[in-house]
Formats: C-alpha cells, structure tokens, sequence
C-alpha cells in the first residue's frame, strides 16, 4: 500500500470520501494477509507468490470504457425521465430512442444534441424543453467508486491512460461536468461521437490506437461488454471484460503494472 498513507488518498482533489473508506479495508485486508504469510510458508500465501506460469506483455497505453466500468447509468431511468419531461406513456420512449436508431445516430456523431432534439420532437409528435429534455438523458449516472483508487493511483504512477467509449454528446458533456476524474485523469478520449464509428467495429479501435500513439498489441483495454471486448483483440488489442475493480486490478498486475491498490 501506499507507504504515505492518507496523503495519497487525497492526492486529487476528485476523489470522494468513499475512496478513504475503500483504502482502509484495502489496507486492512494487505495487513491480515501479511500476518497470514508471516506465520506459515507453506498456506496459499506461498502458492500465490510463484511466478506465473506465462508472461503477458505489459502495455503502453491503458484504455477504460466510460459506461458500467469508470460510471455506471440506467438506461430504464433514462426512458422514464424522458417520457415524464415529453409527457407521453414510458413505453414509447424505447421504440422512440432506439428503434428509429435515434441514439445510435447520436452515438456515431450523426445527430448533435440539438439535432438529437429536433429528430426527437419529430418521432414523438412533442416539444419537450430543449434543455429540460437533455437533462432527463444526461442524469443517469453514478461514479463507479471501486474503480476510482485505481485509476487514480495509475495515474499517480503515470501510466497513460485514456477513454474508448461509444457515448454522445449529450452524455459526454454531462460526465465530464460531473465528475472530475473524467475530466482529469485521461489524457487521451477516443470517444464515437467524434470518431463517427461505434465499438465493436474494427475502425473505432484503430483510430483509438492512432490516437494514443501506440500499435494495437501495445495497448490494454478493458469493456464490460464481451462482443467489445471480441472487436478489440481482433484488431490486436490486448482487451479484458470488466467484472470488478479486483479482477480489474489482477489483470493489470498480471501484465506487469506497478501501482497502489
């Protein structure tokens, strides 16, 4: 753990209270693991330690998806916001936004948010406030929190890190308003919307690469979708599925990245 302590909880600003809370048991569990292996050699303390029995090429650039994996989001909170704001039944709201390919439009970059807007009022007959409506899509986020001390310490470390993500902008603007460590501790942001291609298509991933300034085979990539995570190695990424912040962690170790956590 960090031999600082507190200091390095506190080391940006964006870090929530729960991430101090996150260190405690971090460090508690590191100390009764310590104790364990302090008092017997031969318990899975010493298994664990044996080298692995295959080496993974440690990355250039590491690349976090945005949805369900820095930030999690309710796509039904989303729907029901906007059908409450546009004033029809919630169950219109899914054939609405996503049947017409009205997001998706979004996603790749086709539609701005006040296109988005205007295609929106065209498919359900209403006209919802431009800035009211926006908000009722954008106010589905929660910060993923047990992923929050990783990448802060990554970036502490000064790996470089960046986002790959299929969002629009209405959701991007709103993430990178909203939480700070979006903002803050990504150099790099190859996002849809601007790139005009959606994961799993092989063009969003080479254009990612070209950005980070790193061949596909040197980048690490993780996605909590697996059809993402299939695109990405098929252009050579080196690409894992999200399913928690330690599993997260170990993927990272395996590959030879130091850091506290």
């Amino acid at each position: 753990m960090c031999p600082q302590g507190s200091r390095c909880a506190a080391t940006l600003g964006y870090l929530p209270k729960a991430l101090r809370a996150n260190r405690i048991q971090s460090e508690n569990r590191l100390r009764q693991q310590n104790a364990t292996c302090g008092r017997s050699s031969h318990d899975g303390c010493a298994a664990a330690a044996k080298p692995l029995s295959y080496v993974l090429m440690q990355p250039k650039f590491l690349y976090f998806d945005l949805g369900k994996v820095l930030v999690n989001f309710s796509v039904e909170r989303m729907l029901q916001q906007m059908a409450d704001v546009a004033g029809v039944a919630a169950e219109r709201m899914r054939d609405a936004i996503f049947a017409g390919n009205l997001l998706h439009d979004h996603e790749t970059g086709r539609l701005s948010s006040r296109q988005f807007h205007e295609a929106f009022c065209a498919v359900t007959c209403t006209r919802p406030d431009f800035d009211r409506l926006i908000a009722a899509a954008a106010e589905i986020f929660d910060l993923n929190l047990p992923v929050v001390p990783i990448v802060a310490q990554l970036q502490q470390a000064g790996y470089p890190l960046g986002i790959l993500s299929n969002t629009c902008e209405t959701h991007w603007e709103y993430c990178v308003r909203q939480y700070r460590i979006v903002s803050e501790a990504f150099g790099v942001y190859a996002l849809s919307y601007k790139i005009g291609a959606v994961k799993p298509d092989a063009a969003i991933f080479r254009a990612a690469a070209e950005m980070a300034g790193y061949r596909p085979e040197e980048i690490f990539f993780v996605d909590d979708i697996a059809g993402h995570v299939a695109g990405a190695r098929a252009v050579g990424i080196d690409a894992v599925q999200f399913t928690s912040a330690e599993s997260l962690a170990s993927e990272l170790r395996r590959r030879g990245i130091r850091f506290n956590y």
